[in-house]
């Protein structure tokens, strides 16, 4: 039997985390022995594995991630809010029988004190075949996650946009060299969520020579479903005669990462576009941590903070007519497929994977990007759509076609299986 080992920083804390526990399952599901390992354990899944095997390193680790933030702070800009990793800290993974006794090794979201450079060169020792999943740019950059119109990482970076000291050998250049030494080591392939993630890996100068393949990532279909409009709404406790607009985490008008200050204008402008019609909207948030700094929106909103739960959060898509996301760079955002697979439309800017998921006025609304005005076209067109079901219908289908479970393990299973191949193994 296959056996895979899953390397993540987090159990299924963040976009990477739930990305990289949603395939184990479904590997699961496909007869594969699938385990997942993290660097820092936050929940009691005892299927879930860790390398802190005591309360005296998990402390350590801890310590470790939150040194690197406040240790950040002397380096970064003030106002920078794009997300940026030093390589100051790591940890063997090597010895770990799990992972010596796989047949695959593949790493994910790999941050905060995890898998740095030199570790990640060390993984070269067991000649394994090794796939990473890029949840998001930072394995390409000489630091930052997020990388919006920088084009630095297509040559060895440096004067970095995000650091106090940008200069062409500074630490984002310094950072660079050191996972161009490792990446020399340690041959992996590249599994790309998106189209968007591709097409930036093959313009990247520390990925030349890589293997990349298009893999989105996947998601329990038998959770996130449709439910009638009517009776989500109902037991989502949201009143049945409004249109409903959800949306995700808002952090504050300053952000810049989710384009929180393009919901506003565009809400602005959509009240002013309906006039008295207005009335029949409200908007519902969730994941935002609390109610202070939360934007004042032109319509009745109500703030759900952060929802744990799968089936209340699939019950809230479900319940919801249109899912709002004015996120400014994203690789393959489980908001969009989750609402997708709720049967539930999407407006969104045109930007990152979402147009893997998102087809414009099939399934959903392709904004212009930073327009508002266009944003706010998409939640006009939605709200007048003269079928509804038929929307729908289509949203749900696009996942069901894409990205359900056994579409993505099989998917999965087949790079497994080409890179045994090349190694000189086979496995079934």
């Amino acid at each position: 039997m296959l056996k895979v080992v899953h390397l993540n920083t987090y159990d299924g804390n963040g976009g990477a985390g739930r990305a990289c526990m949603r395939l184990n399952r479904a590997l699961l599901s496909q007869g594969i022995d699938s385990k997942v390992i993290v660097h820092y354990k936050f929940g009691k899944n005892p299927q879930v594995l860790t390398f802190n095997s005591n309360p005296v390193q998990k402390a350590y680790t801890a310590a470790t991630i939150i040194l690197e933030r406040l240790r950040a702070k002397k380096y970064l800009k003030p106002l920078s809010r794009t997300p940026f990793s030093f390589t100051w800290f790591g940890r063997s993974v090597i010895h770990n029988q799990e992972v010596k006794n796989a047949d695959i090794i593949h790493l994910h979201w790999v941050n905060h004190g995890f898998l740095d450079p030199r570790h990640i060169a060390e993984i070269a020792k067991l000649n394994k075949p090794v796939v990473w999943t890029f949840h998001d740019s930072n394995a390409f950059t000489g630091g930052c996650h997020v990388r919006y119109t920088c084009d630095h990482y297509m040559r060895q970076c440096g004067n970095c946009p995000l650091l106090i000291e940008a200069l062409e050998n500074d630490l984002s250049h310094r950072i660079w060299q050191q996972k161009h030494e490792a990446y020399k080591v340690l041959d992996f392939a590249i599994a790309a969520p998106s189209s968007w993630m591709k097409q930036s890996v093959l313009t990247s100068s520390l990925m030349r020579g890589k293997l990349v393949k298009q893999l989105p990532n996947t998601l329990e279909t038998a959770i996130f479903k449709p439910i009638d409009k009517e009776q989500a709404k109902q037991q989502a406790g949201l009143p049945t005669d409004k249109f409903i607009f959800l949306s995700g985490f808002m952090p504050s008008r300053k952000d810049l990462h989710k384009g929180t200050q393009y919901l506003l204008e565009s809400m602005e402008l959509l009240k002013q576009r309906l006039g008295a019609e207005a009335d029949q909207i409200e908007l519902v948030v969730f994941g935002n941590r609390g109610t202070e700094g939360v934007p004042d929106f032109p319509f009745k909103t109500s703030f759900l903070g952060t929802i744990n739960n799968d089936e209340q959060l699939a019950l809230h898509y479900a319940a919801a007519d249109a899912f709002l996301i004015p996120s400014l760079e994203d690789n393959l955002p489980y908001t969009v497929m989750e609402s997708l697979a709720c049967g539930t439309p999407v407006i969104a800017f045109t930007t990152g994977g979402i147009p893997d998921m998102v087809k414009h006025e099939h399934n959903g609304y392709l904004a212009t990007y930073r327009s508002s005005e266009s944003f706010t076209d998409g939640m006009e067109w939605v709200i007048r759509h003269p079928d509804s079901d038929k929307l729908q219908q289509q949203a749900r289908q696009t996942v069901m076609d894409t990205f359900s479970e056994e579409v993505i393990a099989k998917k999965h299973i087949e790079l497994y299986q080409e890179l045994l191949k090349h190694k000189g193994g086979s496995h079934v």
